[in-house]
């Protein structure tokens, strides 16, 4: 270690231990965000692997959402790689011996704008339950894995490693010892890697291996032959021979199919000048071309083809559809998956009943029976790719965002309903790659919604009418618009809105006419803006290289006229008066990459001068992490995160409006949280998982951190109160033994059954719904076990008490607005006795409570805490009559008293019985004690099966009768008359039901006492004392 480098590394431990201490985040267990899906519009799905024994068992790769796995022929999936370091899964295997064993490369080996990277080969033992990094962490990138199908501990691995910098960990890698070592076998440059590989089936030494030389760019993607082309190996990778036999001299990306039906029969779908299918018969010691047309014209995205494996002439080709030649790839006229999906990326045709085939596609996967006939789209893999996210103010509120190849969506944050949240209730804006959506404020009935390229609508999202709003060119001039443009709202004005192409533009009637408001702000690179010239062998102009382009824009929360905007070539640039002058800051923060992408800049809800700018540069190979804060309007910058804060890049960053030292980043891998301004961040392990971190904004009202994620659809933190509180108390929280935070209102709601649906079975997609009632949210300093909780109104009439499991840390429970319960009837009834079958739902049942603020205390040993709580009406409903409601109360009460004193009564029906038994018993042992008490013994015995018939019968028996009285907790405002006449038939029950139980606890059962007082043989064993 140099000098420099130790006073580096001591500059960096004295300045942590001064700027504070990272916080144990295993405290938050008991917080934990809800994945509300959805998981109808999945994500890019792009490897599979089925297991052998079982063909309803099969994990599933996703691009960057991490890998499930289905033990039930996809009706149900489960993650099997959430607490891994990456998400992004490129390959999979399954070793052909010992199916327990799982391979797993990460890194997606499609290399569009949107790819995600890895970190190594991944290894389960156990059937997918734990894994562990074999390695290959640098390659990044993983296409391919095969198994030795004689000697599983012979594994390769094809990287086709970082499309976005030349580097030389890729290729072809070899391991002979199950993973511990690898050694690269076949490399041919710095921007080539794998981009297919097959082995013969019947020679498992003979490999095909498809090398590719290519390399992305922010504003170009070049596919060359420089050091692509054919190889094979006949000794497991030892030595390679390139291929060449009828192939073109000049290729690009080659995808690759063997037929196992024939294994001399190998297919290769070859990028050149004149794409095309080749086929060889004689194991790929000579070519012929075969088909042109309908095999897919996006080799970069798409050059997959699988062959049958019963019928070497049939092959499938994939790109935005799928094709299906029966004529050995001469004409590929058959065309199936239509149904599920565009973009296609992974195939997997079952060995013994080719009809069964699984799809993976843009939008997840789909499942066949009948060989492309029909398809099942599955509805349950929550593997949604969402760019931006936007919320509106609805009670309960909506989410927007858009989705990669998947449109752009509104759905609720949580909702009134009986049940889960369900894909149904998420509305369908527009389709295309979907991006940025928003609400217009304060008219949530209104809302723009964006796709690739600028193309930007106006919806009315009562009737669907929508109208284009993207801002016009002026005359001889072409505006950019980024493949993911800015769009922002102004928070002084409802009614404006600005959308980015190289310059701001400004709308204040929604959109319906435009006013430029900056100049050029880019570079203006004119290098950098030849995209019909992107593609190298193939030309790729679908305007998802367009450069120089604003991508950000962030108008003050605070001073009117303070705008940010970044771009995507390294500019962040500020006005101060609504556009009419503006300031390149970007040369002012030292550290930040040249030309860096600029996803992001926040303006602070707190300083007019504070603003936050996301940078990452990725796309030029720099994999670090640089988050930015200026306090001066951008005259100078400080660097808040780096590599040694948080794992991967940063994508996105929220403050949160009411406590400025609570901050929240989110990153390539995962969401960070920072309780003293950015000093220390530290990462959120409970309930999230490893994931593309891609967008979040906090809900104003509610105080929920809503998420969006690149691969794991939407999250929902709810109520960041706690988080705030310890952000606020410098970690003197901490030291607490038992602290309650401030609760979010709580509705008194009413709620529906789920649209649609009765009973749902196991296969649909359930988000997860906020459970209705009060949210608390505490601190307890120790595992306690139990908390005792105290819940008073207004008068301080305690409305409600119970016992709360607690942990060390941060707990939550929901007080679902309820009573303590009022005295229900209780008959003790014999063993043939059918209870009311209403009495299970109605035990403990004490109404709920009224609008009005409540004072929540929760007590430790001698510890005891407060905090206040707002129960609303339901805003969708006319206000309550509140002295009715709390007449109706009053009254339940009283009838309540009745109910317990009646109950007292009824509790000696247990000793009643008791005896009567033990009766029965003496009288079928002595006669004589019979012939004396069998008038008595027959008076009890017949009143009491009157009682039993009385209280018991099912349509008009007594308890159900005096149960009416919960009409008056159940009534939302003064009585009905018919609800008066339950009533009052309620109250004459009761006392139908008293007397009834007076005269015979006073009658035939105290004469039957007294005669058993005259026997002196059995009395008593009669008697119970």
């Amino acid at each position: 270690m140099t000098r420099r480098t130790l006073l580096s590394a001591l500059l960096i431990i004295i300045s942590t231990a001064v700027a504070g201490q990272k916080t144990d985040m295993s405290l938050f267990s008991g917080i934990k965000p809800r994945n509300i899906g959805p998981g109808g519009m999945s994500g890019r799905v792009t490897a599979f692997a089925v297991d052998p024994r079982n063909e309803n068992v099969f994990f599933i790769g996703t691009a960057s959402g991490g890998l499930w796995k289905s033990a039930n022929a996809g009706t149900t999936f489960t993650p099997v790689f959430d607490n891994e370091a990456v998400a992004s899964i490129g390959a999979l295997a399954i070793d052909p011996r010992r199916p327990d064993i799982i391979w797993a490369g990460t890194g997606e080996g499609n290399p569009r704008n949107s790819v995600t990277g890895g970190y190594g080969i991944y290894k389960s033992m156990d059937g997918g339950e734990t894994w562990k990094c074999m390695g290959l962490e640098l390659t990044r990138y993983i296409h391919r894995i095969i198994v030795d199908p004689v000697n599983p501990d012979i594994v390769y691995a094809g990287a086709i490693g970082n499309p976005w910098a030349p580097h030389t960990e890729r290729g072809f890698y070899r391991t002979r010892d199950g993973g511990l070592t690898w050694q690269r076998m076949l490399f041919t440059n710095e921007t080539s890697g794998v981009a297919d590989m097959v082995m013969d089936p019947s020679n498992p030494g003979k490999i095909f291996v498809a090398m590719w030389d290519h390399r992305r760019w922010p504003w170009s993607f070049s596919s060359s032959s420089a050091g692509s082309g054919l190889w094979v190996t006949r000794d497991g990778g030892s030595t390679f021979e390139q291929v060449h036999g009828g192939l073109p001299s000049e290729v690009g990306r080659i995808g690759l199919a063997i037929a196992k039906s024939n294994p001399d029969y190998v297919y290769a779908y070859v990028e050149s000048e004149s794409t095309a299918i080749y086929r060889s018969t004689d194991g790929g010691k000579s070519w012929e071309k075969r088909g042109e047309r309908n095999i897919g014209n996006r080799p970069f995205y798409y050059a997959e083809i699988y062959v049958d494996p019963q019928n070497e002439n049939r092959v499938y080709t994939l790109f935005s559809g799928v094709n299906v030649s029966e004529d050995g790839a001469l004409t590929f006229d058959g065309r199936t998956a239509e149904s599920v999906h565009l973009d296609h990326h992974a195939w997997y045709i079952d060995p013994v009943n080719p009809d069964r085939m699984l799809d993976g596609n843009d939008g997840g996967m789909g499942i066949t029976y009948d060989r492309g006939a029909t398809w099942r789209h599955i509805e349950n893999l929550p593997v949604g790719q969402f760019y931006h996210i936007n919320v509106d103010n609805e009670i309960p509120y909506n989410i927007y965002g858009g989705l990669q190849d998947n449109g752009s969506w509104r759905g609720p944050a949580y909702s009134w309903h009986n049940g889960p949240l369900i894909n149904e209730m998420f509305e369908f804006l527009m389709g295309g790659d979907g991006f940025d959506a928003m609400p217009v404020p304060g008219d949530s009935r209104y809302c723009y919604a964006q796709s690739q390229g600028g193309s930007l609508r106006r919806f009315d999202v009562l009737t669907g009418w929508n109208k284009s709003i993207r801002p016009a060119a002026e005359a001889g001039e072409k505006l950019r618009f980024n493949w993911n443009s800015a769009l922002a709202q102004d928070p002084f004005d409802n009614n404006t809105i600005y959308f980015g192409s190289q310059h701001v533009h400004m709308s204040s009637d929604r959109g319906d006419s435009w006013t430029r408001i900056s100049p050029d702000l880019t570079t203006n690179d004119p290098e950098k803006q030849k995209q019909d010239q992107s593609g190298g062998i193939t030309k790729e102009a679908t305007g998802a290289e367009n450069h120089c382009t604003v991508i950000t824009i962030a108008p003050s929360p605070l001073k009117k006229g303070v705008i940010w905007a970044g771009t995507d070539d390294g500019m962040i640039q500020v006005t101060e008066d609504g556009g009419t002058n503006w300031k390149n800051t970007s040369r002012n923060i030292k550290g930040m990459p040249r030309n860096g992408w600029v996803p992001q800049v926040t303006a602070s809800a707190h300083e007019p001068g504070e603003a936050f700018a996301v940078v990452n540069d990725y796309r030029q190979g720099d994999n670090a992490a640089y988050l930015f804060r200026t306090k001066d309007y951008g005259r100078s910058w400080q660097r808040i995160i780096d590599d040694t804060d948080v794992w991967g890049y940063v994508l996105c960053f929220a403050q949160d409006p009411v406590e400025p030292n609570l901050m929240f980043a989110g990153t390539e891998y995962g969401l960070y949280v920072s309780f003293d301004s950015g000093d220390n961040w530290n990462r959120w392990t409970s309930g999230y998982p490893t994931v593309s971190t891609y967008d979040m904004t906090i809900h104003p009202r509610e105080s929920d951190l809503v998420i969006a994620t690149f691969g794991r659809a939407l999250w929902v933190l709810d109520d960041i109160r706690p988080l705030r509180a310890l952000a606020s108390s410098g970690r003197k929280l901490l030291n607490t033994e038992i602290t309650v935070f401030d609760a979010p209102e709580a509705y008194l709601s009413s709620t529906r059954n789920l649209p649609g649906y009765y009973f749902y079975g196991d296969a649909m997609y359930r988000g997860q719904n906020r459970e209705p009632g009060a949210m608390i949210s505490f601190y307890s300093s120790s595992d306690s076990g139990k908390i005792s909780m105290e819940i008073k109104d207004e008068a301080g009439t305690v409305v409600k008490t119970q016992e709360i499991k607690a942990v060390k840390g941060f707990n939550r429970f929901t007080w679902r607005l309820d009573r303590n319960p009022l005295p229900q009837l209780i008959y003790p009834s014999g063993q043939d006795q059918q209870q009311d079958p209403r009495a299970r739902f109605f035990r403990g049942f004490g109404g709920t409570v009224l609008p009005g603020t409540y004072t929540v205390s929760l007590s430790l040993g001698n510890a005891k805490s407060m905090s206040k709580i707002t129960v609303s009406a339901d805003p969708r409903m006319a206000a309550p009559d509140i002295d009715a409601l709390r007449k109706n109360y009053e009254r339940a009460v009283t009838f309540g008293a009745g109910i317990e004193s009646l109950n007292a009564k009824l509790r000696n029906l247990v000793t009643v019985r008791e005896s009567l038994a033990k009766t029965d018993k003496l009288i079928a042992e002595h006669p004589d004690f019979a012939a004396t008490v069998s008038g008595e013994y027959k008076a009890v015995k017949e009143e009491l099966a009157k009682m039993d018939e009385a209280f018991g019968r099912r349509q008009d028996g007594l308890t159900g009768r005096i149960g009416g009285y919960r009409s008056l907790l159940m009534a939302s405002g003064p009585l009905t008359e018919q609800e008066e006449q339950v009533i009052a038939d309620a109250g004459n029950a009761l006392e139908e039901a008293a007397r009834m139980a007076g005269s015979f606890l006073d009658g035939s059962w105290a004469r039957y006492k007294a005669k058993l007082k005259e026997i002196t043989l059995t009395g008593e064993e009669v008697i119970l004392k």
